[in-house]
């Protein structure tokens, strides 16, 4: 693993599985794959609060996960080349997540 990658496999572990607002932010990461959006497009994709996908955005943003174009209001995000390029850890990190689950849900 090259020294570059450790730092985002580090923070990508906190932003997801290390804190609160993983799952949303997990689900924001998958849909902008997908396609870029607006934080209104995305609040209607993920069928959640307006102020919830903007806050999680700015946070994405801050920490170089995703990027934006356009200005204010009108900003369309996607996933920053570094994000693009190192997709795989993030999945790495969910699929531990979504394991942990199912094994506490048996328990």
């Amino acid at each position: 693993m090259s020294v570059r990658v450790r730092p985002l496999k580090y923070l990508l572990g906190w932003l997801i599985a290390g804190t609160r607002g993983g799952v949303t932010r997990a689900k924001i990461l998958e849909a902008l794959r997908e396609n870029p959006q607006n934080a209104n497009q995305l609040a209607n994709t993920l069928e959640m609060d307006y102020r919830t996908i903007r806050h999680h955005l700015k946070l994405l943003q801050k920490n170089k996960i995703i990027t934006a174009t356009g200005d204010g209001y009108a900003n369309t995000y996607f996933l920053s080349t570094e994000m693009e390029e190192n997709y795989e850890i993030f999945e790495e990190i969910l699929n531990k997540i979504w394991k942990k689950q199912k094994r506490e849900k048996k328990k």
